[in-house]
């Protein structure tokens, strides 16, 4: 396995586009690493401080999972260096989407990811550019349709991604007109721990999770755990957290998730940052969910939940740990070589499942075709897994090899 990440950690992206925006100090990077299939995959992203190696790295991630969700093609990813606060951001945005417009229209697909909104900014502000729709460049170079297959795809595609929930098991509330794309990402991370313990074995019931970040992913992986059976005994955000050590009710998880500030934990009786991150790496729990940003668990962290009661660690963020490596690093090595860990590409492949199910022909548009056929991805590839290697452990070793060989 390690051979096979070298060549692919090594290999050159085929395209590197680099933008410096004309009114502001914004510069932007659009990384393919490969065309694999005719196109390639990947979000867009603005923060501060953000470089070309971040976007190479996430583009290189967005490959590996689309050997889990389809289509099988190329990863790519968009950044920008700019603060996404600043009040020029929707200009920056609609400059770059027109420089990028002609990637969009052949080859390459995007969509929203850290801190630019998928339906607020990304599709209106491509359509502005004349792209159909942020993944144009998905069905025009990798599935090559009629025009009026095109038509139609795009038009599920359009329709998919901010569809409103209507079904309560899904939908935290109905009439708050909760969108596929705010919860889908969450409830795979939630199936992937589910999964895990039906194939694996285990009392999903009896188990305790601590959840990092409450942002989209974090807070709808809470619910969907809760909904489960699972007690969330530790929740850990930016500006502070909450702890109940006898785990929290399902209801009051719900009160939680309808009570948040956008993406941010609100409560009343909110632990300051500093004190939960001493008190929550210390709690009895079976089970992990980092949701947060990338590369935040340090050693000690996880080393502390290993020594008590921890089984498995579900990654809703994209390369949790606090490695240097793209992938595989010193940190995600010894958490997999002791504990389950259900690695990023498979436990937060929601987003990506569902464009690659809206893209193919005449699919159902309801509520439970979409989020089960997310289910049924993530369980086929932890099942995969399983098939090769039955034991508890180096569970992302193997489905890494399972992934690299398809790639290198």
């Amino acid at each position: 396995m390690k051979e096979l990440l070298k060549l692919y950690e090594n290999k050159e992206p085929e395209i590197v586009f680099n933008w410096k925006d004309s009114e502001t100090e914004a510069e932007g990077w659009a990384v393919i690493n490969s065309l694999r299939g005719g196109a390639a995959g990947g979000g867009t992203r603005m923060r501060l401080g953000l470089d070309q190696n971040e976007v190479l790295s996430l583009a290189k991630t967005m490959e590996v999972k689309f050997t889990v969700s389809g289509p099988p093609i190329g990863g790519a990813k968009s950044g920008i260096n700019f603060d996404p606060k600043d009040p020029r951001k929707k200009g920056v945005l609609e400059r770059w989407y027109k420089a990028v417009s002609p990637l969009l229209k052949s080859y390459y697909g995007t969509g929203g990811d850290l801190n630019v909104d998928e339906i607020n900014e990304v599709i209106p502000i491509t359509e502005d550019c004349g792209v159909w729709h942020p993944q144009e460049g998905v069905f025009n170079g990798h599935f090559k349709p009629s025009e009026a297959d095109k038509i139609n795809r795009i038009g599920q595609l359009r329709q998919g991604v901010i569809k409103v929930l209507e079904n309560n098991h899904f939908s935290p509330d109905v009439s708050r007109k909760y969108t596929v794309a705010d919860m889908i990402t969450g409830y795979g991370v939630a199936e992937s721990v589910k999964h895990y313990y039906e194939i694996y074995g285990g009392d999903l019931t009896q188990k305790r999770a601590v959840v990092q970040g409450f942002g989209n992913v974090g807070s709808a992986a809470a619910y969907y755990l809760a909904q489960m059976g699972v007690k969330i005994v530790g929740i850990i955000d930016r500006v502070g957290g909450l702890i109940n050590e006898n785990g929290f009710t399902f209801e009051e998880i719900k009160e939680l998730f309808l009570n948040k500030e956008g993406n941010t934990l609100k409560h009343d009786k909110l632990i300051p940052f500093e004190e939960i991150n001493e008190k929550i790496w210390k709690l009895d729990a079976e089970i992990f969910a980092p949701c947060a940003a990338s590369r935040l668990i340090t050693q000690e962290q996880i080393n502390s939940l290993i020594e008590r009661k921890l089984e498995v660690v579900t990654s809703g963020a994209n390369v949790p740990f606090a490695d240097k490596e793209i992938f595989f690093g010193s940190i995600m090595e010894s958490t997999d070589e002791k504990v389950s860990l259900i690695p990023d590409f498979i436990a937060n492949c929601g987003m990506a499942r569902v464009f690659a199910y809206f893209m193919e022909r005449r699919v159902q548009m309801t509520d439970e075709s979409i989020f089960n056929d997310t289910s049924m991805t993530i369980k086929n590839a932890i099942q995969n897994t399983y098939d090769n290697n039955s034991g508890k452990t180096n569970i992302s070793k193997t489905a890494f090899e399972v992934a690299l060989k398809q790639l290198v």
